[in-house]
Parts: C-alpha cells; sequence; structure tokens
C-alpha cells in the first residue's frame, strides 16, 4: 500500500513569509506547482485523495482530481497548525519563534495540541489506507508533513531525515510504503519542480 504525502501548492503568503490565515488560496506559482504535480501523479494508482480543508490544500488536490479522477474527501485533522492571533503576520515582525518548542500562540494551538491532532489525523490516514485497493492521497501542509515523518513512521535505510518542515518544498510529495510497519520511503521529491524559482520560505 502506498500513501503520496503532499505538500499544498505555493500561495503569496509563502513566498512573502507570512503566517497564513486558512482562506489563503494558491498563487500563480502554486497553481503552476499543482498541475505539474498532477501530472507526475496521474498515472500512480491513486483511488482516493484525502485533503485538508483549507483552501490552499483543497485547490492543490483539486488538481489532482482532474488528472487521476480519484474522489476527494476533505478532513479537517489535516489543517496546518493554527497559530490563531499570529495568523496574517510577517515571520519578520514576531517577537518569539511559533515554531520554538513549548510556545503557545495566542487564539492557536499549542504544540502539544497540534501533535495530539496529527495522531488522530494519521490514524484517520492509515485506516483509509488499508482500505483501499489503489495508492492513496494525501494533501496537507509542511508542519503536518513533518510531525507525520518524525513521529509516525519508519524511515527506510538511506532516507533522510526531515530536519526541518522547510524540507517540504510547496506540492513535494514524500512515499510511505506499508503497513506492516508503514515506511518513509521518499522524503520531499520535488523533481517536478526543475525550472521554478525556489521562493518558498514559508512554512505555515
Amino acid at each position: 500500500m502506498t500513501i503520496y504525502l503532499i505538500r499544498h501548492g505555493e500561495t503569496e503568503l509563502n513566498a512573502a513569509r507570512v503566517l497564513q490565515r486558512p482562506e489563503t488560496p494558491l498563487g500563480s506559482r502554486g497553481r503552476e506547482q499543482s498541475r505539474r504535480l498532477a501530472v507526475l501523479l496521474a498515472h500512480a494508482g491513486i483511488g482516493h485523495i484525502l485533503s485538508s480543508d483549507l483552501a490552499r490544500a483543497e485547490q492543490t488536490a483539486r488538481a489532482l482530481e482532474a488528472t487521476t479522477g480519484a474522489p476527494i474527501q476533505l478532513e479537517p485533522l489535516l489543517q496546518e497548525r493554527n497559530f490563531g492571533d499570529l495568523r496574517g503576520t510577517a515571520y519578520t515582525d514576531l517577537d518569539e519563534d511559533p515554531f520554538g518548542p513549548g510556545y503557545a500562540p495566542p487564539g492557536g494551538e499549542s504544540e502539544d495540541v497540534f501533535r495530539e491532532r496529527v495522531e488522530r489525523a494519521w490514524a484517520r490516514i492509515a485506516s483509509e489506507a488499508a482500505g483501499l485497493d489503489a495508492s492513496l492521497a494525501v494533501v496537507t501542509h509542511g508542519l503536518v508533513c513533518r510531525d507525520i515523518a518524525l513521529h509516525h513512521v519508519e524511515r527506510a535505510a538511506g532516507c533522510e531525515a526531515p530536519d526541518s518542515p522547510l524540507r517540504f518544498r510547496n506540492t513535494s510529495y514524500s512515499v510511505i510504503e506499508g503497513p506492516g510497519p508503514w515506511t518513509l520511503e521518499v522524503l520531499g521529491c520535488d523533481d517536478h519542480l526543475e525550472g521554478i524559482p525556489v521562493l518558498d520560505g514559508g512554512v505555515a
């Protein structure tokens, strides 16, 4: 069984390094990234798509739906970490590191609350994948991808560690094979983005 773990396409706030609001759509570069990803995975045997219900993820998933014909199910558990009152703020204007250990953004999710939610999201993903006779695509966000790769799967020999959420470039995909156990075989592949400038500095 194969799971394609995908980060959404780039938004203008990604490029501007701003903590994003839920309704932020893909920018023009993000739409092209999503198109390329969808062409690449058109014949990957994807039978179902689970996607965060935030706009940037759903738009990425819709491009994949168009080439694979796989149905989409929106899953709020796959949303990016909620940074509450900080959303819409440029990284350079923040007084503290919002990704620092133990930091709890005002009006948002603490690190512990976020990790507990991702644990439930992973249980949902694994259950869905186990019931399919095809591959599963999961469209989500950088911090969710990193947490899954760090805490919920094993890593194949030679597969590098997901040491930073920036390892997951916009529309990069990671390949998880399983079960017994679920194993990360490919981390953050972005070959389909050749020729597109690397400007996605934002994480959340």
